[in-house]
């Protein structure tokens, strides 16, 4: 595979959306932890349940409409799209969640942790929903 093939792959049409809503989702995630955690001065750990929770349900209609444009035309389908994307979120927001557990104990800023969780997060979760939740039907 030459450079422009390398290329052209690793920055598809749904590469690009999946960044791109990629970065809103973790936006909606830091925003809602860092309101609920530094202004409202809630829990750290149920502030990042509950930002993980959000982005997981605006991540979830983002990535079927637009990034995987998956069509789902019966109930049983979208139940089975829907079930198969909680399944994969579930796995890596217990990750990122059990992650912020140990991780938020050390002397690093809540935030930078928060950060350093979601890029992982992001990666498995591209794979997950592109191999998983969202795979096209041959």
């Amino acid at each position: 595979m030459n450079t422009k093939e390398l290329f052209k792959k690793l920055f598809s049409k749904e590469v690009v959306f999946y960044i791109i809503f990629g970065v809103l989702t973790t936006l909606v995630n830091l925003v809602s932890f860092f309101i609920m955690n530094s202004i409202f001065k809630w829990n750290e750990n149920l502030s990042n349940f509950l930002a993980i929770s959000l982005s997981i349900l605006f991540a979830y209609f983002t990535n079927k409409t637009i990034v995987f444009n998956v069509d789902t035309k019966t109930f049983k389908e979208r139940f089975s799209v829907f079930t198969k994307f909680i399944l994969g979120r579930l796995f890596t927001m217990c990750l990122e969640f059990f992650g912020g557990l140990i991780l938020f104990k050390l002397p690093i800023p809540n935030i930078i942790i928060k950060l350093a969780l979601n890029v992982i997060v992001i990666i498995l979760n591209f794979f997950i929903s592109k191999f998983f939740a969202f795979k096209k039907k041959k």
